[in-house]
């Protein structure tokens, strides 16, 4: 870690901004969905909570495009690893990139929309809990497929910065998981 370290620079703007975009992402989306939970104000401002629930999923949809962005924008104005810079490296983020890709897209197809962008807490459920691939093979696919996607872009890119950043995106599955568990207890 200290190692990686060296490569980075804190006080960069990109890797300022990467940081920021990272926290806040699901930090929005939890106190979001707490709240419709709580209240069901969404639900009532847009007469449904269908209605709610993609919009809320489509704002989720642009800040993720805003966190890749900035993630990516963060790599490229770093100093590359020159270990990580080799073809194995490269296919082993190749790799990595798709499998998160096979987790991310088959629990979207697996859940849907609302399943997927947080419709438990505006109270859309469905039928039965959902147990075919990938959710037969891990807990939160769709969050291990998403950091193996950023690992993957980080090793591709010899990134010490994009290791760093993927590193620190995963405290959110702790504050996330126990609410949603409790929902569907």
């Amino acid at each position: 870690m200290t190692r990686l370290l060296g490569y980075v620079d804190p006080s960069d703007p990109r890797f300022v901004a990467a940081v920021l975009a990272i926290a806040f992402n699901p930090l929005f989306w939890n106190v979001v969905a707490r709240w419709e939970h709580k209240t069901r104000k969404l639900s009532r401002a847009f007469r449904s909570p269908h209605l709610a629930c993609y919009t809320l999923g489509g704002a989720i949809l642009l800040l993720n495009v805003l966190r890749s962005h900035c993630f990516m924008q963060a790599m490229l104005s770093q100093p590359r690893m020159q270990s990580l810079d080799n073809p194995t490296a490269y296919r082993a983020g190749l790799a990595l990139l798709g499998v998160g890709s096979v987790f991310v897209l088959s629990s979207f197809l697996a859940l849907g929309f609302t399943g997927t962008f947080l419709g438990d807490y505006f109270g859309i459920f469905k039928e039965a809990r959902v147990t075919s691939f990938p959710f037969n093979i891990l807990d939160n696919p769709m969050y291990w497929g998403s950091t193996a996607n950023y690992l993957g872009w980080a090793i591709m890119h010899a990134s010490p910065t994009g290791l760093l950043l993927t590193a620190g995106g995963g405290p959110h599955l702790r504050c996330r998981h126990p609410v949603r568990g409790a929902l569907h207890r």
